[in-house]
This record gives structure tokens, sequence and C-alpha cells, in this order.
């Protein structure tokens, strides 16, 4: 089972603002919602979905295992928790939040767990989320190659993670973008702006297009209807080569999220 292309992110949307968003988004055609344990919004996502008259089979449906929850007697119960919330009996996908390799919770160890989260039918697939490539091997080492269906990572115009991308690909795991507009800085930038004018489309619609173009999947959120609309026609938007060169060339290392502890030594 494939990850769908676009999804809406509820990154940092706390009480009636993500119920809002999420509604809004199913209104306007979203199919996906993603979700973690540490956004302390996960009642509030199931609450809007079941709200939503939309079938939980017609949904996919993502959330994240926080690092207090990696050890093995940990894991499943908070997974657990977390499917109360979402007032479902499985998700479709859950993934390791952060490597966290100082957390005193060996890899080996929170990847086993999660594969047995699945073998008991709590997500039809796992991941993860900010692994280098380092990491992704390891992770592939403890639990089998295919059973990776994504490594969602940060990703942008301004941080385009070419070596990282290229082995995940290379591997046949998904690449899922989060921050994909680089907390709207992108939005100002002139060279994007021309490209959007030549195709009468918004810079956000060009961000996100050219992560599509580049076979990514993609998360961004928005706690206006108007931009959820806008930024669903991304799919819509084909970039030319010149575009996309341009854009690869924007490329700055661009970090805007790497929390001490919790990330990787990036590649």
């Amino acid at each position: 089972m494939s990850i769908p292309q676009f999804g809406v992110g509820t990154f940092r949307l706390q009480g009636q603002v993500v119920i809002d968003s999420v509604r809004n988004a199913l209104e306007v055609g979203y199919r996906a919602v993603d979700t973690a344990q540490i956004y302390g919004n996960e009642a509030e996502v199931g609450q809007a979905i079941a709200e939503s008259g939309v079938a939980r089979s017609d949904l996919f449906l993502t959330t994240k295992i926080w690092v207090d929850n990696y050890s093995r007697a940990k894991l499943i119960p908070s997974l657990q928790d977390s499917l109360k919330k979402l007032r479902t009996e499985q998700v479709d996908l859950t993934l390791i939040h952060w490597p966290a390799p100082g957390n005193g919770v060996e890899l080996n160890e929170f990847m086993t767990a999660l594969a047995e989260a699945k073998a008991q039918g709590l997500t039809r697939q796992i991941g993860i989320s900010n692994f280098n490539i380092a990491l992704t091997q390891q992770a592939m080492a403890a639990v089998g190659k295919g059973e990776i269906a994504t490594n969602q990572i940060e990703l942008s115009p301004y941080l385009q993670n070419a070596k990282l991308t290229a082995f995940l690909k290379e591997q046949g795991i998904q690449t899922t973008s989060y921050m994909t507009l680089a907390y709207g800085k992108v939005l100002k930038d002139a060279v994007l702006a021309e490209i959007a004018q030549k195709h009468g489309a918004t810079v956000a619609q060009v961000a996100l297009a050219w992560a599509l173009q580049l076979g990514y999947a993609v998360i961004p959120s928005s706690t206006k209807r108007e931009n959820l609309a806008s930024n669903l026609l991304a799919q819509n938007l084909k970039l030319d080569a010149d575009d996309m060169a341009r854009i690869a060339q924007l490329e700055r290392n661009g970090r805007e999220v790497n929390p001490e502890g919790l990330a990787p030594a990036w590649d």
C-alpha cells in the first residue's frame, strides 16, 4: 500500500484550531491526515474525523511515537492510547518520530517493538522520521528492508537533502517532505515568485509541486480553509525542466528543525 502523495499536517495546531483545520481539509478534499503523540492533538484530530462524515476506510491516518515511549514496554501501550484518542482500531502508518540517539533505548528495541505493533494489527504500515542514511540502514536491518514505508524528513527548496533522498529512492522507501514551505520563508523567495507568476500559481503551490514532481509525499498544514484548498491545487501544477533547475539552485542547507539529543548527525 502506497503513501498518499498529499496530506494535511497538524504540527503546532491545538484545540479548536486543529479541529477546524482537519474538518476544513476533509471538506475541501484531503484524505490523509498526519499527527503525532507529541503534538498533543490526537483526540481533537479523532474528533474532527469522527464528525466529518468521511468514512474511516477512505482516510489515511498517520501518527508518530514520541521518544518517551520507545522502550519495548511502552511503545505498544502508547500506540493503543493514540488509537483511543483517534477513535480508530488501527492507523495506516506509525512512525518513530526522532532517532534520539542519546535516549537510552537502542534502535533495534524500538524498531522491533514497532514491527510487533504492525503484527498485532495496530498499524497497517510502519516507518521512520528524521533518520539519516546510517540510521535508516540500521532500521532496515532491524525489521527488513521492505518494511520501512517512508522516512518523513524536513525538505524544502532551501533544504533539498539530495544525498538522503537519493538513498531512500534507491531503497524503495517513500520520502515524505515536511516543512516544505520552510515555516513560510520560501513564500518570500523571488525565484519562486517568478515561477509562480509564469504559471499563474501561488508560491506555495510551486514549492509543493516541486516536491511532488521529485516523487515526495507532502503534508502542509494551514489554519485557513482557502490556503488548504489552494495548496491542494499544487497537484495540478506541472513545472518544466527550467523551473526545476532554477529551484535546484536555491539549496542553502536551510534546516529549520534540529533538536539537540533527538536529531542525528545529518548527511
